[in-house]
């Protein structure tokens, strides 16, 4: 955006971002609640999740005035479980992977850029999605996620508050994306029922990443069949069924392979301590060494 020069670096790196200003802070927390008053969350989601989220800046920069919202393109990344003498090939979501180390490479550059400024930034505990969306970043698809220019939603968002003037305000109403009013491919894909024609909420009680998060001693319901599951973490059916994203689905990044007693250890449930440390290696490149205790659930539905 050539009327931020200072955040040059971003869009060098192919990122997208708006800025907003704080005072919409309310209105967002508004939103939100207004929502989960009307039912449209499923109450353990909302209890699950809703608590994370602080609508007025942390005390060591309350006097934030911007909220700079960014997208980072992400490819697909793909692990190859060796497993009864066959290799079985996984997509991991791009909203999964290398949020970390993404976030904190978004979250220097701002702060490089404003600091030179005399301006400070922090980190918000915020609904991203929704954010992302009010600013015109992003725009809802059908399955309620968001989806960014030139990125589709193979894409991470992060967000930076400072204090740095907010002199072109991006704050607006969502938007969805023009196509989805005609096009109905991500609720054919779904085999839960999860996007439904008549509700533009996810319905997250019946969502497989909804379950396939959950801590790895509750087993997936009854009604779940084991066909449906294809990630080792989270969903890609509707995002792959998805027109918007037609031309990124080639786009691969990182690859990973484990081998057979490797896919054997993490089946079995392995403790971080009994992870070698070529193991641990390949799972932190996944982005998935925080679900040890969630993989024996999930790799067993998908390899077994």
């Amino acid at each position: 955006m050539s009327d931020f020069p200072e955040f040059r670096k971003l869009t060098e790196e192919n990122c997208a971002f708006r800025i907003v200003s704080t005072r919409h802070l309310p209105e967002l927390q508004r939103e939100i609640e207004s929502r989960r008053e009307k039912g449209e969350f499923d109450e353990q989601f909302s209890r699950e999740y809703m608590f994370r989220f602080k609508f007025t800046p942390p005390e060591e920069l309350a006097n934030a005035t911007s909220l700079i919202i960014v997208a980072v393109p992400r490819p697909l990344t793909r692990a190859i479980f060796t497993w009864k003498g066959k290799q079985h090939t996984f997509i991991l979501p791009p909203t999964y992977t290398i949020y970390d180390e993404k976030r904190i490479r978004v979250e220097r550059l701002i702060a490089e850029a404003v600091e030179k400024n005399g301006y400070k930034t922090a980190t918000p505990e915020l609904p991203l999605k929704l954010l992302a969306v009010r600013s015109g970043l992003a725009k809802y698809g059908r399955n309620n996620i968001a989806y960014v220019s030139g990125m589709g939603s193979f894409m991470r968002l992060t967000a930076v508050y400072s204090d740095m003037p907010c002199k072109k305000d991006d704050w607006q109403k969502p938007q969805e994306l023009d196509r989805c009013a005609e096009c109905a491919l991500c609720s054919k894909a779904c085999p839960t029922g999860a996007i439904s024609p008549d509700n533009f909420l996810l319905k997250a009680e019946r969502c497989l990443t909804y379950y396939n998060e959950k801590k790895g001693n509750i087993p997936f319901p009854e009604w779940m069949k084991k066909p449906w599951h294809n990630c080792v973490v989270g969903c890609m059916l509707c995002q792959a069924a998805c027109p918007e994203n037609k031309q990124f689905l080639t786009r691969i990044g990182e690859t990973v392979e484990l081998d057979e007693a490797e896919t054997k250890l993490l089946l079995k449930g392995a403790s971080p301590t009994q992870i070698s440390s070529s193991l641990m290696n390949k799972l932190k490149l996944l982005s998935i060494a925080d679900y040890l205790y969630e993989l024996p659930r999930n790799l067993s539905v998908l390899l077994e």
